[in-house]
């Protein structure tokens, strides 16, 4: 068994590479942009522009124009790839009359300082050689390997990021690595407090805080840019640019912290049990109340990612477990609570069989009955002949 996984590793770029995949990128950004104006045309003339015509568009490009007929094909045919499937997926959601806030955009036009470059080479645009990296166009690039490949990639991508680092991400067809069972079960429910509560104390995550920790630094660098910043159509200082780098560097560590957190306590989790039920937070919302700052830095959304790519990466059976009145079930009978309980009531009193527990906890063991994992509850009461596994 087999799944397409991406494995991403750093890239040693020398200037001369450099040069050439900025050149690389200068025409793919410029083929977009053309594409984003013929299909703007051909809307306005009632007529078709799908990836077929984009393809011809850029054969006679190609032929009339030296700069461009300079670069690899290949990339230039997967950049008009992948605005053939933006605009679908833009076009779908219209048709599907989606609200606004859910539609994807149309594609627009790629400015030259706002967006970085990012290059997609299929399997007869690149080569591995000597532990390198041999792109389409001779751009020859230095890969750090951390790890190894578990098979051919099919695909490349190379891009840089915010910082200026270069990567390459391949796209593989990674093996399914099975766990041996456990015969456990799990409820995990989400929350600010805590990262994740589970039905096992052991496997609780507490809220890390690394946000706060490197809070210290974020605001010094925000002074910094603060004094130093120019004013409107002028360029920034070497002060103001270092200030911001350092900036972005300081959230670039807070953002592998809080992953590196989620898949350890992911892989810790999946290992331990057979089936997990998860509530299906969406913590978008979050981001307009007074948690907003401790909701991003507790990452749900990163850490339930992260649990079910592990999940998948090991064979487990994740179910994601609709999150509506779980915090007005009981775990213990199933009788709701006439009225939602205020945030800053944290035991559950039920008023029916009299149950009391923490919030919490009670709602990762609602996870459980809505799973159809434990139906008889986590006290170890069963019905009769239903030999249901406890939760862990």
């Amino acid at each position: 068994m087999t799944q397409r996984a991406r494995y991403t590793y750093r890239l040693r770029v020398s200037a001369t590479a450099r040069a050439e995949l900025e050149g690389e990128w200068g025409r793919c950004r410029w083929l977009w942009n053309e594409c984003v104006a013929r299909a703007k045309k051909a809307h306005a003339d009632g007529e078709l522009c799908g990836p077929a015509r984009l393809d011809q568009m850029l054969t006679r490009a190609r032929a009339v124009t030296p700069w461009l007929a300079e670069g690899a094909s290949v990339p230039q045919q997967q950049i008009i790839r992948d605005f053939a499937a933006s605009r679908t997926k833009a076009l779908k959601d219209i048709r599907n009359r989606l609200p606004l806030k859910r539609r994807a955009g149309m594609p627009r036009h790629k400015k030259k300082h706002e967006v970085d470059p990012s290059l997609n080479y299929t399997r007869r645009g690149f080569r591995l050689k000597g532990g390198r990296l041999h792109l389409a166009g001779g751009i020859i690039l230095t890969v750090v390997w951390s790890r190894p490949l578990p098979a051919e990639p099919s695909s490349v991508r190379v891009y840089r990021d915010h910082l200026g680092h270069w990567y390459a991400s391949f796209v593989v067809l990674a093996p399914i690595e099975p766990l041996p069972p456990t015969g456990a079960v799990i409820g995990i429910d989400w929350g600010v407090r805590e990262t994740a509560t589970t039905t096992s104390d052991a496997h609780d995550l507490p809220h890390p805080r690394h946000g706060r920790k490197g809070q210290e630094k974020l605001s010094r660098y925000d002074r910094m840019m603060a004094r130093r910043k120019p004013k409107k159509g002028q360029a920034g200082s070497k002060g103001y640019r270092e200030a911001k780098r350092w900036r972005a560097k300081t959230y670039a560590k807070i953002a592998r912290q809080r992953q590196d957190t989620a898949r350890k306590w992911a892989k810790k989790v999946v290992r331990d049990h057979d089936v997990i039920a998860v509530e299906d937070f969406r913590p978008k919302f979050l981001a307009r109340t007074s948690m907003a700052r401790k909701a991003a830095d507790a990452a749900i959304g990163a850490t339930k990612q992260a649990l079910i790519e592990m999940g998948r990466k090991h064979a487990r059976d994740v179910r994601l477990v609709h999150p509506a009145d779980t915090t007005m079930d009981c775990a213990r009978c199933g009788a709701r609570a006439k009225h939602a309980l205020p945030l800053s009531e944290r035991t559950y009193t039920c008023t029916a069989c009299g149950a009391v527990s923490p919030r919490d906890k009670n709602s990762a063991r609602v996870m459980l009955l809505r799973a159809g994992l434990d139906p008889a509850g986590v006290e170890g009461a069963r019905p009769p002949g239903a030999p249901l596994r406890e939760a862990a």
